[in-house]
């Protein structure tokens, strides 16, 4: 049975979310990203991207080049929210889907053209998806990912893309060598120095010669050249850690902000544990200084999701780490050994006001936002930085990847 592979891409995600929350941004350059120039840009809009801007060039390049980009520093939480609803439709839908960033689906829809037809099936699946998110989105299907994945990429904006099986090399041939999935700027180079510039050429070219230039990963360029890719569709699973970390516009050595923003990341993180019904067991706390050194110092303690609990031990970390006294570029907290579960009430230390406390809070957060509610001791603390997200099934998002 010849296979059906759907690659599913939601069209500038970021941007997308922003512009439903804001008709006002439609049809203008956007950036989203941290908004200084050590930033660099998470996502930017089709507008933008006409004067140069890609994703994960320099705040200070982008705007440079795009003068007049609204720049927008984002919100982790609009993002996942949305996330989780495209990801929810695509779970009743589908038998079998990998999430692999936060924006990004491959469903196996093998078997399902005896009932319907995989094109007419992915479609409506496509038009189900912008009919109860208004979002844009763009899919691409072949007989495997590799293929399904390039396809989607000729597809956008917003669009779908059949790629009917025994025409997968004449598909690819006319492409650069830059649509291949795994190829970075370096293999890009290597390439073009060997005067390889269209997928064509690597078609053509002896496996051997790929091997001997690349190694192991040679004969795997030159099978995604030929559209060969016999790598499953793995199905959807849930991440086991959740961290944030905040990168400083300039270096600092107040302690007293960085005490800050721990409390309001420990305070965040155990909000999100609540919210996905998850209990940690582990706690990190990263230090980077302005050297680039990078110091990590983790605990086991019993599992838990209570703000009094985890905001303690993070604070404890930190003063266990933090002993050169020097300037500080990066911290970020990680929660990890993550387990489904409800918080355990303590039946000594625990009283009824601080349970309805919680419930209260967690309830306006989910209401008007996870920044609605804040202990003041990190009130100051206006973004807490990126988030990885425990409960999304796939790798670490864009977001990890965006300087504050």
């Amino acid at each position: 049975m010849e296979r059906s592979v759907m690659h599913m891409d939601l069209d500038t995600f970021f941007v997308s979310v922003e512009r439903l929350l804001d008709s006002r941004l439609n049809g203008k350059p956007v950036l989203i990203g941290g908004t200084s120039d050590r930033g660099v840009v998470a996502s930017c809009s089709y507008e933008a991207r006409a004067f140069g801007v890609h994703s994960a060039m320099p705040m200070k390049l982008a705007k440079q080049l795009c003068p007049e980009a609204i720049i927008i520093r984002g919100n982790s939480s609009n993002y996942l929210k949305y996330s989780d609803i495209v990801s929810e439709i695509v779970q009743q839908a589908v038998p079998v889907f990998e999430k692999t960033s936060i924006d990004e689906f491959y469903c196996d829809l093998t078997g399902m053209d005896r009932f319907f037809g995989c094109y007419n099936f992915a479609s409506e699946l496509r038009k189900r998806v912008i009919k109860e998110t208004g979002l844009p989105i763009s899919f691409g299907l072949s007989a495997n990912k590799t293929v399904s994945k390039v396809a989607t990429g000729e597809a956008k904006p917003n669009n779908q893309l059949l790629i009917a099986g025994g025409t997968e090399k004449a598909f690819l041939a006319p492409l650069s060598i830059k649509k291949i999935p795994m190829v970075g700027d370096k293999t890009y180079q290597t390439l073009r120095n060997l005067g390889v510039k269209e997928i064509r050429t690597l078609q053509e070219m002896p496996v051997e010669l790929l091997r001997r230039t690349f190694g192991e990963n040679g004969e795997m360029i030159w099978r995604k050249a030929n559209g060969i890719d016999d790598s499953p569709v793995v199905p959807y699973h849930e991440r086991k850690s959740i961290s944030t970390e905040r990168t400083f516009d300039k270096d600092t050595i107040d302690v007293v902000k960085l005490r800050g923003l721990l409390i309001a990341m420990a305070e965040n993180l155990a909000y999100q544990l609540r919210k996905g019904d998850k209990l940690t067991s582990c706690i990190t706390v990263k230090v980077r200084y302005s050297d680039f050194q990078t110091q990590t110092l983790q605990c086991r303690i019993p599992y838990t999701s209570a703000d009094h609990l985890l905001i303690p031990k993070v604070l404890e970390l930190f003063e266990k780490l933090y002993q050169r006294r020097v300037l500080v570029r990066l911290i970020g907290v990680r929660y990890s050994h993550l387990v489904s579960g409800g918080y355990q009430i303590n039946l000594f230390d625990d009283t009824e006001e601080r349970i309805g406390l919680y419930q209260a809070m967690d309830k306006i957060r989910h209401m008007f936002g996870d920044r609605a509610v804040v202990k003041a001791a990190g009130i100051n603390a206006h973004s807490i930085g990126r988030m990885d997200n425990p409960f999304d099934g796939g790798p670490p998002m864009l977001l990890a990847n965006r300087r504050q």
